[in-house]
């Protein structure tokens, strides 16, 4: 029993604790900062003043995870995010396809609970920064609400991953909030004062169908939306969580300090458009729906942005602009909403894309003044403008990834952050990422530690494309125009054949277009073009456009719209073949075609995008020669994902036994082995809310093992779903020989791998 007479004031119990690299905010980059540093062998403390992780993504907030790839609806083709960023994302769809925030809630802890290295402070919020000589941070003081402990955290170095930025807002880091004029950055796209400087926050409701009459009783807060919100006639009873996004409000207020009035606002706007649902007669389908979940915590979007030894910049964004210090990417379009929110008579939301990805470099995450402090997520130092294309949640778990990587590198040398942007520090921070997994655009993985780099490589078959199985075609009206993405090498191009039915006598238009950027998939540079008088019925077209190729890429063969023809495809997939199409996708502002307004510093150009499966389905198309881009070097090519050519190895579909030989000329002693497959890097996989047809993308290799060159299997792993599988044995394997023998992953796709490495 405790007893206390009382009488003299107390103090709270104190922890204090140190550590190597002390993460404060628990969203996805906090998490994806943390796990990736304590992999790395850091001591890493995560403190989150909530009771879950994942910030915006959790079962607090409920919206979904997106990057670069932008719901598939732009030309960011194969550009989903790396690391373990991915692997969350691929295991969130293999474990909760319903795409339910609570089971995200379970799978994020469960990583972080995994990690040895991580302290985990939940409840737990910062309220004070203690500085030493210069300005460098020393620690910072912690206080959990559920356990009634006031935490003192230790560390040389610190990431801000918080969102608003309390550990740099009280260290002193510089920062900006709000919008800079259009001339200091010469950006374009800068917003005057009648738009706004600030994005606002936003609640989601969810709703459930329980199968009888519910009704509704709206509180007495809740507001007439019929009268004050002007695009009140858009709400509907099928659409609930963050498909409601443009409910936001809070630009012309303090986005850190106004938040709970924010908050109050949008819960009488919420409860007010649940009142128009289920009593204005207007939605008699809303009968058995019921008010299941109204959020609690608002999802920000902007507050403030901490200045680092670079601002990234709307031209940055646009151009596609090279930095040699190029940590991670973004892709999301430049996504400015205007201030006044939900309650504006504007746009919701003013989405511009750019051609392809754009490299964010490192001097954009540390702060430029706080000589300790590594900046992660939405807070990065870049403009108002640019912030519009980096601040979704994939993108900043990325970022994050790249601060925790530069962190082990701080412990290991000795160094503060600015200092490892130095030529001979940044190439190796470069391969360090690029090893976990992280793709940097315009780079590629030169290790020298990776022994594969001196083996001799075979494989038991390379698939030479020659066209697609023609077995159980499908056969497809062509509505919208439509193309087969393929990748070609330098030389003669091949002559195509393609079956299609005419339903009368008509024209078809095909081209061929290639992108204006090397890389890129904006198929804006016309190659070649036919126009082919077609008899009604069936037939088979030879499109022989006669070319030289001068460099290896991936090429567009289109098919523009013709509602009187239909086109064959194949139930075939292959890994780096991919079919796209002319579409439209209204929730990134993708009408087919981007009209850029004068003077706005942005592209004109058309959208070609993937369908979702199970649609989706190439062009049964076939070749006169083969398409040698398959080959077992690819494996160790350093770049893990298609860009100009696949990059992938991919067996021919008759191998019965698919094999990849590495073979040395003497004996090598290894311990670990890393191999990178197929996970669809062109799936988006929205992690909440959107649901997805299969929990294990169709190309990844399910089933493997690998022996040594006396034939004794040393690993086998079976119901792989995920891309990078790091094998680390329990004693080294000496050895001249690793064989890996693989399964195809279906009767329809071909085994595949991006990259084998093997390290002593």
């Amino acid at each position: 029993m405790i007893y206390s007479k009382g009488g003299a004031s107390r103090t709270l119990k104190k922890e204090v604790i140190a550590a190597d690299l002390v993460v404060v905010g628990g969203g996805m980059s906090g998490v994806c900062a943390a796990i990736t540093a304590a992999r790395q062998g850091l001591r890493v403390v995560l403190v989150q003043d909530r009771s879950v992780l994942g910030g915006n993504a959790s079962s607090e907030v409920r919206l979904w995870i997106l990057g670069a790839t932008s719901h598939m609806g732009n030309n960011n083709r194969w550009s989903r995010e790396g690391g373990v960023i991915d692997e969350i994302l691929v295991e969130n769809v293999y474990r909760n396809p319903e795409g339910n925030a609570v089971i995200l809630d379970m799978i994020l802890l469960d990583k972080v609970k995994q990690e040895a290295n991580i302290r985990l402070l939940l409840n737990t919020s910062v309220y004070e920064v203690h500085k030493e000589a210069g300005d460098r941070i020393k620690s910072l003081s912690a206080f959990c609400s559920q356990n009634s402990t006031q935490y003192e955290l230790l560390s040389s170095l610190f990431c801000d991953a918080s969102g608003d930025g309390i550990v740099g807002f009280l260290s002193g880091a510089a920062f900006r909030m709000g919008a800079e004029t259009c001339e200091e950055f010469d950006e374009a796209m800068a917003p005057d004062t009648s738009y706004g400087e600030l994005l606002g926050h936003t609640l989601y409701f969810y709703t459930k169908d329980v199968g009888k009459s519910v009704s509704y009783t709206a509180p007495a807060f809740a507001m007439d939306v019929t009268k004050e919100i002007p695009r009140f006639k858009n709400f509907n009873a099928k659409e609930h969580g963050c498909k409601l996004w443009w409910v936001e409000y809070g630009g012309r207020l303090d986005t850190v300090h106004d938040t709970e009035e924010i908050k109050w606002e949008l819960w009488k706007v919420i409860y007010g458009v649940w009142d128009y649902i289920k009593n204005s007669g207007q939605f008699p389908e809303a009968d058995t729906l019921t008010l299941e979940w109204v959020g609690m915590v608002p999802g920000k979007r902007e507050s403030r942005r901490f200045e680092g030894d670079y601002i990234l910049r709307q031209k940055d964004v646009i151009e596609q602009r090279q930095h040699p210090d190029a940590v991670a990417y973004g892709g999301w379009s430049i996504d400015l909403h205007p201030a006044d929110g939900v309650f504006s008579e504007r746009q919701p939301c003013n989405q511009w894309h750019s051609k392809g990805v754009f490299q964010i470099p490192y001097r954009c995450l540390y702060s430029h003044n706080i000589e300790n402090l590594f900046l992660a997520g939405r807070l990065i130092s870049v403009s108002h403008v640019a912030f519009g294309a980096t601040r979704v949640m994939a993108t900043c778990a990325y970022v994050a990834q790249a601060v925790a990587m530069a962190a082990k590198l701080c412990i290991q040398q000795q160094l503060l952050p600015r200092e490892i942007g130095q030529p001979g520090y940044m190439k190796e921070l470069q391969k360090e990422l690029q090893r976990s997994g992280q793709y940097i655009p315009g780079f590629h993985l030169s290790d020298s530690s990776d022994l594969v780099q001196q083996a001799e490589l075979t494989s038991s078959s390379n698939l030479d494309f020659k066209g697609f199985s023609k077995e159980n075609m499908l056969w497809k009206t062509l509505n919208i125009a439509a193309a087969q993405l393929i990748p070609v090498t330098a030389g003669t191009l091949p002559i195509f054949f393609l079956d299609i039915e005419a339903t009368q006598t008509t024209v078809l238009d095909v081209e061929l277009r290639g992108s204006d950027r090397k890389g890129g998939f904006t198929p804006d540079r016309e190659l070649a073009k036919m126009q082919i008088r077609v008899k009604p019925g069936f037939q088979t077209l030879t499109l022989d456009f006669g070319l030289e190729i001068s460099e290896d890429q991936y090429i567009f063969l289109t098919f523009l719209q013709n509602e009187h023809i239909r086109l064959a495809y194949t139930r075939q997939r292959i890994s780096g073949l991919l079919s796209v199409f002319n579409g439209v996708n209204k929730a990134v502002s993708n009408n087919g075609k981007q009209v850029a307004l004068p003077g706005s510093g942005v592209d004109s150009f058309e959208f070609w995008t993937p369908q979702r499966r199970p649609e989706g389905h190439n062009l049964a198309i076939q070749l006169t020669a083969g398409l040698s881009v398959f080959g077992v070097e690819n494996v160790r090519n350093g770049i893990d994902r298609p860009t100009i050519r696949p990059n992938i190895w991919v067996a021919t579909t008759d191998d019965k036994q698919p094999m990849i030989s590495v073979k040395w000329k003497q004996k090598q002693r290894i311990r670990r082995i890393e191999i990178n497959f197929d996970t669809d890097w062109d799936h988006a996989m929205e992690s909440v809310l959107m649901t997805h047809p299969e929990t294990v993308m169709p190309f990844c290799v399910r089933n493997y093992s690998i022996e040594d060159g006396n034939g004794k299997t040393i690993y086998t792993h079976r119901g792989n779903f995920q891309t990078r599988n790091v094998i680390e044995l329990p004693e080294s394997c000496v050895t001249d020989q690793l064989i890996v023998s693989l399964e195809h992953p279906s009767a329809e796709v071909p085994a595949a791998v991006f990259a084998i490495r093997c390290y002593a």
